[in-house]
């Protein structure tokens, strides 16, 4: 087995890209990570909690910027961008991390936004290269796709936070250390391996890819079976310690099997006489070359009209507008109704969401717990769960009975919206209850709308697209942990005399909860017209499906 077996453009080569791909959304989540750090900023630069959370805006408004890499990523190749991010994000998280070692005295708070905000913006790059390269190489099972891929993004907080409370006693200045270094580190690994790709052409090349991805999805789910079993097993020891960073380790390096094996089943081929295709799958030279792969109803080009116009020597052809399934730029998509309301979902969803990330910290301490980081990783390791668990059921019934994928946003909502509810009535226990409830349908939120847009408006301009519907996260903090968390909870602290605030109690964040429970309910209305406004679409796409597999059959019982 050769380099040749294992180079970007080869069968093993696309599995290799992708392994660098899991890994970099493994370590591309830190923007979830600010309640791990976040008590230690607001002691060193005495901030109330309105300041605090204004702060977590801060690095979610980086998301804002995210355009720029949407934008990029039509006219840059992913090496360029996975570099961008890469430095953006060590520049960002090295300046809070000399900050809160004290190495430097804190910043004035402006600086201090400056730098949260390119801590923030340097996930974009990393997500934007690693989602656009991915859904483009593997288009036909988008929903897995997605759902590993944010699957990892969602793992990614409970996997830095595992291993600074293993090696380093819960230190917040090694945390933040390890935010800046590993990722710079990781991303100029992908940088060589990770490559734009001819897709698959025929459903057997499909059915192995789905294969393969079973396989990710099933180290997936054991690594996060690993970190909920070192999260719920108490105190460790150092030795302990250091062996489960050891075995989260060698298993986030297992996802080296799939192209490694691919590579091997590619290498004891290459003597054969027969002509091998992508996957393993041999068909005869005709049948290779006669075949053409059916365009997708998401794939089809916008039509020509018919109609002509005649000026002299010239023939003017006029181009309808693109209808939904149709590649959209971002102008056409901005007409449409289905993106307003994709739009608006996603952000009652995720908006949400990430205030409960923001204010974990002080939401634990309101309720009297000293440690929180218990709560961080629940909602990270569940919210792999319901990333992973979506991708591949949205996908599954996609294929089965033409489910439109909206519908599984619908009912994340719903659920979410019950959650909140569990959270304002802060029985005991309620906020693990709470914490494992938000991270499972803030993930699914987040796995289904990657390839839902894909699917409505198209991959032409998916990186452009993909950023501007990202731009619900820094809205989403602003008017829901900056505004509705931050006001609320100082409505109901007292002034410390250090000159914070602090408040204790299940008041704290009541009204918080119930307000963001009426806005899932809006959320869940908007998906379920969503669903009905695409089931058309997501009928073709079944069909189309189901006519490609039907036609790879008959051609197998032919030779048979």
């Amino acid at each position: 087995m050769g380099v040749r077996e294992l180079s970007p453009t080869s069968p093993a080569g696309k599995w290799l890209g992708f392994v660098a791909a899991v890994w970099v959304q493994a370590i591309s989540g830190n923007n979830y990570t600010f309640s791990n750090y976040s008590d230690a900023l607001k002691s060193l630069m005495a901030l109330t909690q309105l300041e605090l959370n204004n702060l977590s805006v801060a690095k979610d408004v980086g998301k804002a910027f995210g355009i720029l890499a949407g934008l990029a990523s039509d006219r840059l190749p992913t090496p360029v961008i996975l570099l961008i991010g890469s430095v953006e994000g060590f520049i960002g998280y090295g300046v809070q991390w000399l900050v809160v070692s004290q190495r430097i005295r804190p910043l004035p708070y402006w600086q201090m936004s400056i730098f949260l905000c390119m801590g923030g913006n340097s996930t974009t790059w990393m997500n934007t290269a690693i989602l656009v390269t991915c859904m483009r190489n593997f288009r036909k099972n988008r929903g897995p796709v997605s759902g590993i891929l944010k699957g990892y993004v969602g793992l990614s907080t409970a996997i830095f936070t595992d291993l600074c409370t293993a090696l380093f006693s819960d230190s917040p200045s090694k945390f933040l250390l390890m935010l800046a270094i590993i990722p710079a580190v990781v991303c100029l690994g992908a940088i060589i391996f990770l490559r734009e790709v001819p897709p698959t052409t025929t459903p057997a090349q499909e059915e192995q890819e789905s294969k393969y991805f079973n396989v990710f999805n099933f180290v997936a789910v054991i690594i996060a079976l690993y970190l909920l079993a070192f999260d719920t097993t108490g105190s460790h020891g150092r030795v302990l310690s250091v062996l489960f960073a050891s075995g989260l380790l060698l298993l986030l390096a297992s996802p080296l099997s799939v192209p490694l094996y691919s590579a091997y089943q590619n290498w004891t081929r290459s003597g054969s006489n027969s002509n091998p295709d992508v996957e393993g799958q041999v068909q005869e030279p005709l049948l290779v070359q006669e075949s053409k792969p059916e365009p997708e109803p998401e794939q089809i080009k916008p039509e020509v009209d018919t109609t002509r116009v005649e000026t002299g020597d010239v023939v003017e052809t006029n181009y309808r507008k693109p209808v939904i399934g149709e590649d959209h730029t971002i102008f056409e998509a901005f007409q449409t109704l289905d993106f307003w309301i994709l739009f608006i979902s996603f952000l009652c969803g995720v908006g949400t969401g990430l205030a409960v990330m923001n204010n974990m910290g002080q939401m634990g301490l309101a309720l009297g717990y000293v440690d929180v980081s218990m709560f961080v990783s629940l909602t990270s390791i569940f919210g792999f769960f319901g990333r992973i668990g979506s991708g591949s059921v949205s996908e599954y019934f996609l294929k089965k009975a033409g489910t439109p994928r909206p519908l599984w946003n619908a009912a994340s909502q719903i659920l979410m919206a019950v959650g909140y509810i569990v959270l304002a009535i802060a029985l005991p226990g309620s906020l693990y209850i709470g914490s494992i409830v938000v991270g499972i349908c803030y993930g699914v939120r987040l796995a289904v709308t990657v390839p839902t847009a894909s699917e409505l408006f198209g991959l032409k301009y998916y990186g452009l697209i993909y950023n501007i519907l990202i731009l619900n996260l820094p809205l989403g903090s602003f008017l829901f942990s900056g505004l509705l968390a931050g006001l609320l909870y100082d409505s109901q602290a007292t002034t410390t005399a250090d000159g914070g605030n602090t408040c204790v109690g299940a008041h704290c964040y009541r009204l918080v909860f119930v307000i963001m429970a009426l806005a899932c309910v809006v959320g869940f209305g908007l998906d379920v017209l969503l669903a009905i406004r695409t089931k058309s679409l997501y009928s073709k796409i079944h069909a189309s499906k189901k006519s490609r597999k039907s036609g790879e059959n008959q051609k197998k019982s032919i030779k048979g």
